[in-house]
């Protein structure tokens, strides 16, 4: 028989992001000694506060790390005209929508939030009313479209106004050393990444090399091409439900799941499998050259040598100067401290038993 053991479905790795932040405010927010403990109290309006800043940075602004991306087409010798054309077109979006007048996109998406807290976070009244009202000022102050249908009836729709309801889920963090700490994911989720969403449920009978390489190639084709800047693809195989691997599948596109285990265990839980994230390399070998050359360029080198270095590092083994440098992997394969934001266009995320394809 065997042995009880606790793992989380989805274990993440708690070492920290390069992603950069910056700080919203310090008021409204307290520490309170009691019962030999301490609590962090945190008024409303710093909920409220912080959605919006979230979905106007969502909506204004990419990551340095998706702009140094673009960059280095530029400064490649071997992109071509169009190419270049298309990332200097990206850029030029990318810095009209940094003024903060115009979104990135004009479907401003559907706002949704998770939030986890810490068992020692005291909050006021409920958390999903003042995170609600965020959005609504967000969508209200700023130049963003509303997205939200209200259902009269079955046959009937209207426009909410207000970019309301909003998708907020509020969950209990319970870790260790997470007492004190309340995380939240903002995501702008447009109608075409909605569209583009797909749920296979196949048999066993698919999950072998060959088979399920031609199964990928053929459903990869369908999706074409629908939505805005940045464009993130997120493959997951298996599950506890389809509910859940969907939800996974969301989870993974933003990067919220990069620092996965990138082994299996007898336990059952998700991980990223780095030899399919292997193949993809070699199927989409240009845009992974760019993504590793935007790391080395955030690093400090120059844009075209951090292009040698990433054509050398690729030339020498892709997989393993990837691994190492966009997710912080050593040659053993063993958890860097620092897991680095990974903006890659194809990431798998593999677990459960169903065989579920989302």
């Amino acid at each position: 028989m065997t042995d009880f053991s606790y793992t989380d479905l989805l274990p993440r790795e708690s070492g920290g992001s390069e992603t950069p932040y910056r700080l919203v405010t310090t008021e409204g927010i307290n520490v309170v000694d009691a019962g030999g403990r301490s609590f962090v109290s945190i008024e409303p309006e710093v909920l409220r506060l912080l959605t919006y800043e979230a979905f106007h940075d969502i909506s204004h602004l990419l990551r340095p790390d998706h702009l140094a991306q673009l960059a280095s087409i530029l400064d490649d010798p071997e992109a071509s005209p169009n190419d270049r054309f298309v990332a200097l077109d990206l850029l030029k979006n990318a810095n009209i929508s940094a003024g903060g007048v115009l979104p990135m996109c004009q479907d401003t998406g559907t706002a949704i939030v998770m939030g986890k807290r810490g068992q020692n976070v005291w909050t006021t009244g409920q958390d999903e009313e003042h995170i609600s009202r965020g959005v609504f000022d967000a969508y209200r102050n700023l130049n963003l479209r509303y997205s939200q249908l209200s259902p009269l009836s079955m046959w009937k729709e209207r426009n909410t106004g207000s970019n309301l309801p909003a998708q907020i889920e509020i969950y209990a963090d319970t870790h260790a050393g997470h007492e004190n700490t309340y995380e939240f994911l903002f995501i702008a989720k447009g109608g075409g990444s909605a569209n583009k969403s797909f749920l296979f449920q196949e048999t066993t009978a698919l999950l072998k090399p060959e088979t399920f390489a031609a199964f990928l190639d053929e459903k990869l084709r369908l999706i074409g091409t629908a939505a805005c800047p940045p464009y993130h693809l997120a493959i997951v195989v298996g599950g506890t439900s389809a509910e859940h691997t969907l939800k996974t599948a969301k989870l993974a596109s933003a990067h919220y799941l990069d620092d996965l285990p990138i082994h299996g265990t007898d336990a059952g839980h998700g991980y990223r499998d780095l030899a399919m994230e292997a193949e993809a390399l070699q199927k989409y070998p240009e845009e992974e050259l760019h993504e590793l050359a935007a790391i080395y360029q955030k690093r400090g080198l120059d844009p075209e040598l951090a292009l040698q270095v990433a054509q050398q590092m690729t030339a020498h083994n892709a997989l393993e100067a990837h691994a190492r440098d966009e997710i912080g992997i050593t040659d053993e394969l063993s958890a860097n401290p620092i897991q680095a934001a990974f903006w890659s266009a194809l990431a798998f995320v593999i677990g459960g038993v169903v065989p579920v394809i989302s």
